[in-house]
């Protein structure tokens, strides 16, 4: 009975498990999966040695270059950098010291660095190696002792260097243990730049060859986006220098066009050459060095010439022989230190160099510091308003001497690289900008206001001016002036006697053209009916014009006096103008010099009778001097064959301009009419 009730308990029991078991999920078996490193950063130990290979006999290669070359007795180099170590002059993290702050300061030249890896990769995978970008200077790359690729010429000695690209090199053969070896060369104008320059700054990248491609991409599109506020700092200069050179057709006498587009072309310059230089194997870096030397005191010398004219010169006459001076003194000493022509002076004279150029630069900043301080007090809000530009610039002068001071200024923004020296630059093209568009609108009111100035002359000139034609007591008089400009400098006066019958005429041209000959017109016209109110006489008019004249600086004035009595007889003083023409024949009158030249003057005087019918014609020089586009003459002979038709004032005019006119045209024509009309 027992034995049958545990046969039916585990019966049940049994058949209870067989329930569960069929009820619960299956569970499929476990794949085994081997995730392997796609890349690796190849921190090290490295080994390292200073100089360069010696060649093996039996194959003409590099002997450190090979893989079975000892390397036990060179120094371990590790290029794991600090959690928090960011390269000071370009703020790349992850940033190692080179070879000049582990044990070999002040060394350029060759120098090896050797590294043995273990692969556990399949046979089939292709692998590739993508070298760093932060790395000094340039470099070969050998994988079991073959040349994989470089970067740098080394087809000469010494190598010609370049700022480094994102470079990445197939690893032609896999096997189960790798060499790799860096063959580097560095220049010694790198040790002016920091004290731990040399080789390797972060460490290469090993890996599965298409990850390594897009690893490479990846870093060209940083590279090129860390630059786009470079580069558009090239654009934004570039377009206002454009600007500027634009202004210069608005306003042709203001200087500071010219030398502010000058000034944003060499800037745009300097911040394409950084990126051409940065992106392309265009430019060296002693090319770039030389370029970067030679802009960098032009434009510290610009921005002083700049600000110079800008405050209207001042008392600082001879300043720019001493930013000549000092700019020449710059580029030589920049050149020198950065050492663009190895071998010239020793490397321990390259730091004083340097060193000058900073004095150099420091000088051109003070001068500009004077030049600000003097508008300020000159011009007050023109003045403030560069103030800020001034600072700006000092204090991209301070960035220049950066790498001596080790002080970060380069930030990444989204990925774009943000120095302060960019930022200044930038604030300075917005700040300059504000002030060109205030500069060009305060010229044009000038310019509206000269016009206006013009136009009153103009107006005045007409009003002293006489008639075209008049009839004066049996004499007929026409009188033609067309100015070369808006306002001339030739002047006339007609004066009739009022009791006499006689006929006085005052003809001249003053020195100079424009607004201030007019001026200088008016002031003539002014002392002739001054003299004629106590004097006819043509010697005594001349004499006292010409002590108006003398000593008014450049002032000088051409000019005859004629004289008509009522019955015909004629009395001409000449002080360096044209002879009057009797009848088509020039009148054999001997000159003088022109008014206000000599304050002791004296002139000849001539006298001639003027029958009826008689044609008196007095030119201005502007008719035998037009001059037609082939650069002939109108000449004396043309007036002469011109006179025999007997034109008109307007007609002589009329010719010569036609034929070309180069000065102002005045031509006046008196003819004693044949019937003279009863005075009383």
């Amino acid at each position: 009975m027992k034995r049958s009730v545990c046969r039916l308990v585990v019966v049940v029991v049994l058949f209870t498990t067989l329930n569960l078991l069929a009820q619960a999920p299956v569970q499929p078996q476990d794949t085994r999966v081997t995730l392997g490193q796609a890349t690796v950063p190849l921190n090290g130990p490295w080994k390292f040695h200073v100089g360069d290979s010696p060649i093996d006999p039996r194959n003409g290669q590099f002997l450190w270059a090979e893989p079975d070359f000892n390397d036990s007795a060179w120094e371990d180099v590790d290029l794991t950098s600090k959690d928090d170590a960011v390269d000071p002059m370009t703020g790349i993290s992850g940033y190692v010291p080179g070879w000049t702050a582990k044990g070999h300061p002040g060394y350029w030249g060759y120098a090896w660095y050797r590294m043995r890896v273990r692969l556990d990769v399949p046979p089939d995978q292709q692998l590739a190696l993508a070298a760093p970008i932060n790395i000094d200077d340039v470099y070969q790359f050998y994988a079991n002792g073959s040349l994989a690729g470089s970067f740098g010429d080394f087809g000469k000695h010494p190598p010609t260097v370049y700022y480094a690209k994102p470079t990445m090199f197939p690893v032609p053969e896999t096997h189960a243990t790798q060499v790799l070896a860096f063959r580097f060369w560095m220049g010694r104008a790198d040790l002016n730049l920091a004290s731990d320059v040399g080789g390797f700054h972060s460490p290469p990248i090993l890996g599965e060859r298409g990850v390594v491609r897009l690893t490479n991409e990846s870093t060209w599109l940083a590279l090129i986006k860390g630059l786009s506020a470079t580069a558009l700092l090239g654009v934004v200069f570039s377009l206002l220098a454009l600007l500027s050179f634009c202004l210069i057709l608005f306003d042709r006498s203001d200087t500071v066009y010219l030398w502010i587009a000058l000034l944003f072309l060499l800037e745009g310059l300097n911040s394409f050459l950084a990126v051409i230089a940065d992106l392309s194997l265009w430019v060296s870096i002693p090319t770039a060095y030389l370029l970067g030397s030679t802009l960098f005191p032009l434009i510290y010398a610009a921005w002083v010439i700049v600000w110079w004219i800008w405050f209207g010169r001042g008392v600082f006459r001879r300043l720019p022989h001493l930013v000549a001076v000092l700019t020449a003194l710059g580029i030589l000493c920049a050149v020198l230190g950065n050492e663009v022509f190895p071998g010239v002076i020793p490397h321990s004279m390259a730091a004083p160099f340097i060193q000058a150029s900073v004095v150099v630069s420091v000088a051109l900043t003070v001068l500009l510091a004077a030049i600000v301080i003097r508008g300020i007090r000159r011009q007050g809000l023109e003045g403030w308003l560069v103030l800020p530009v001034a600072l700006l610039r000092a204090f991209s002068l301070l960035l220049a001497i950066e790498p001596a001071l080790r002080v970060r200024g380069v930030w990444f923004v989204f990925g774009v690289a943000f120095s302060w020296e960019s930022v200044a630059s930038l604030l300075i093209a917005f700040v300059i900008g504000i002030l060109l568009v205030r500069r060009l609108l305060r010229s044009l009111e000038r310019k509206r206001q000269m016009a206006i100035d013009v136009k009153q002359a103009q107006e005045v000139q007409q009003v002293i001016l006489s008639d075209p034609r008049v009839v004066f007591h049996g004499f007929e008089i026409e009188s033609e002036y067309r100015p070369a400009r808006d306002v001339g400098g030739d002047f006339f006066q007609i004066i009739p006697g009022t009791d006499d019958g006689s006929l006085l005429i005052v003809a001249g041209d003053v020195t100079g053209k424009g607004l201030e000959a007019g001026m200088l017109v008016a002031l003539m016209v002014g002392a002739i009916r001054s003299t004629a109110d106590w004097t006819r006489d043509p010697g005594a008019i001349l004499k006292a014009l010409n002590q108006r004249l003398f000593g008014r600086g450049e002032a000088r004035a051409t000019c005859l006096a004629l004289y008509i009595a009522s019955d015909g007889k004629a009395v001409v003083a000449n002080a360096g103008h044209l002879p009057p023409y009797l009848n088509g024949t020039p009148v054999d009158l001997e000159g003088s010099l022109p008014l206000g030249m000599i304050e002791a003057f004296d002139c000849t005087t001539l006298e001639f009778q003027l029958s009826a019918g008689d044609h008196l014609l007095l030119l201005s020089d502007g008719v035998p001097e037009a001059t037609d586009p082939d650069g002939q003459l109108f000449g004396f002979d043309r007036v002469i064959e011109l006179l025999r038709g007997r034109p008109t004032a307007a007609g002589i005019a009329e010719a010569a301009q036609a034929f070309g006119q180069e000065d102002d045209i005045s031509v006046i024509s008196v003819t004693r009419m044949a019937t003279q009309p009863a005075m009383g």
